[in-house]
């Protein structure tokens, strides 16, 4: 719902306070002209919307106006539009120049190009606070391309205006085009490109994404395959020095460089887990059940699944089976933790006699209800009823 005008004039032509802007309009004499329009401009940048006197000193220089009619009427224009003050004001400290130009030529009709793809008004302000440089851009030479481009690899006008919302970027970025046309170049695929913008699109409006898909490259990645965009994500989701601290986390509990390669090559998401979550599975897996860690190069998508609702209660019943003689001790130990719950259940659990599997489920979901309880408190000992 738009919102009203609150800029209003008495008889007199003097513009009334406001009571919404965190720093409300001065009294200011709409008619008054001065010679230093830069002066006007410094005081109203201050008054208005908290500007340090540097930083509307430095604004001041690309802007044109001698009285508040022109800064006014934009952020009337913002207001009819739905936007809060609190925006508005967000959207003149990062784009000063908006205050100059003519919203209905300039703005309005970026705004009526997303309304007629679907957008809300509120989505539109999430768009423009998100990154306001994009409203500066031209409509056919940057943001009409940036959003065919984003629509042609999601083929679905619901899902790019989704991209673009979550990262406004994709229309101002002066590398998104440029990056996508490397990936292609590179061989990545369509359906990672895809990924890529539902997932996480501001990678691809980094500068330094071309070095990262040399790095995966290098490494052995295959760019045509759909793991390589996985590989991508998690590469560009984690800071260098979070990176260097979960090599350093995995090698304490017995990998080599060698290996978490393998395991990344297998499962790139091994990288993004957090470094509680993966000592508090080497914990369980090394210490509690006493199996090597090598085991887990070969399923390191283990190391990403819950603890308590999987990990632990499938781990109870594989030991028991094994205790019992009722599987093999040279059972595939991966196996019973990668397949779905009802696989699991059909080839670990209701394969045996009645009695036995009563036993069984007792076993597993007793210890389920157990661990989800003590994932609240975060207990010491998973396993020692074993």
């Amino acid at each position: 719902m738009m919102f009203k005008a609150f800029l209003c004039h008495n008889g007199l032509g003097i513009t009334r306070k406001s009571t919404l802007l965190p720093f409300p309009f001065s009294l200011t004499f709409c008619s008054t002209s001065t010679s230093d329009p830069h002066s006007f401009a410094v005081s109203y940048l201050i008054n208005n919307f908290g500007f340090s006197p540097e930083s509307a000193l430095k604004a001041s220089k690309i802007l044109r106006f001698k009285t508040s009619e022109k800064p006014d009427s934009v952020v009337s224009f913002l207001r009819n539009h739905g936007f809060p003050d609190s925006d508005i004001r967000t959207i003149i400290r990062r784009e000063p120049w908006l205050l100059s130009c003519d919203a209905n030529k300039r703005v309005l009709p970026k705004f009526q190009f997303f309304l007629s793809k679907g957008a809300s008004t509120s989505d539109i302000v999430r768009i423009v606070t998100g990154n306001p440089r994009f409203v500066k851009l031209s409509l056919e030479n940057r943001v009409l391309p940036a959003y065919n481009l984003v629509n042609k690899f999601l083929q679905s006008e619901d899902k790019a205006l989704n991209s673009i919302i979550y990262c406004p970027s994709l229309l101002a970025s002066d590398v998104f085009t440029l990056n996508v046309k490397k990936l292609v170049d590179n061989g990545v695929a369509s359906s990672n490109i895809s990924r890529i913008l539902r997932l996480t699109p501001y990678i691809l409006c980094s500068a330094t994404l071309g070095k990262t898909v040399q790095e995966l490259k290098d490494l052995g990645f295959d760019p045509s395959k759909s793991y390589f965009g996985v590989a991508l994500l998690a590469k560009r989701a984690t800071s260098k020095s979070k990176w260097d601290e979960k090599i350093d986390t995995y090698k304490r509990w017995g990998w080599s460089e060698k290996t978490i390669l393998e395991a990344f090559k297998r499962q790139p998401n091994c990288m993004t887990i957090s470094i509680d979550k993966i000592n508090r599975v080497m914990q369980f897996w090394i210490n509690e059940l006493g199996w090597d860690s090598s085991y887990l190069v070969k399923g390191p998508g283990i190391i990403s699944y819950s603890l308590e609702k999987r990990v632990i209660p499938r781990a109870l019943v594989l030991h028991y089976l094994l205790s019992k003689g009722l599987r093999s001790k040279s059972t595939n130990l991966l196996t019973p933790f990668m397949i779905s719950e009802k696989q699991f259940l059909h080839r670990f659990v209701k394969c045996f006699d009645e009695e036995e599997t009563s036993q069984i489920l007792k076993l597993y979901w007793g210890k389920m209800n157990v661990e989800n309880k003590r994932a609240q408190g975060r207990g010491e000992s998973h396993f020692h009823n074993i």
